[in-house]
């Protein structure tokens, strides 16, 4: 099972943190040790790290975005783009 990370700016850190977090795991089926990190210079930025089950699927849904789910991501506060990062 891969781990990847996903990167993004956000408007607002505490706001991602406290509004987010369940919603963002529920969100990447197959996801697993979903995982909140911020950056640690206090800027505007913030990634998930994640084990996934089926790394296609996270790409053709990444490449994708479904409207649900940048609606999702906006209401959080995410800053697109987002980059994806997965174990090399």
């Amino acid at each position: 099972m891969p781990r990847i990370v996903i990167t993004h700016a956000v408007e607002d850190v505490d706001r991602w943190l406290l509004k987010g977090k369940t919603e963002r795991a529920a969100a990447l089926p197959g996801a697993t040790d979903v995982t909140d990190l911020v950056a640690m210079d206090g800027s505007n930025h913030a990634a998930v790290a994640l084990d996934i089950d089926d790394l296609d699927s996270l790409k053709a849904m990444l490449s994708s975005i479904p409207p649900e789910m940048a609606a999702q991501a906006e209401s959080h506060g995410v800053i697109m783009p987002m980059t994806v990062y997965a174990q090399a």
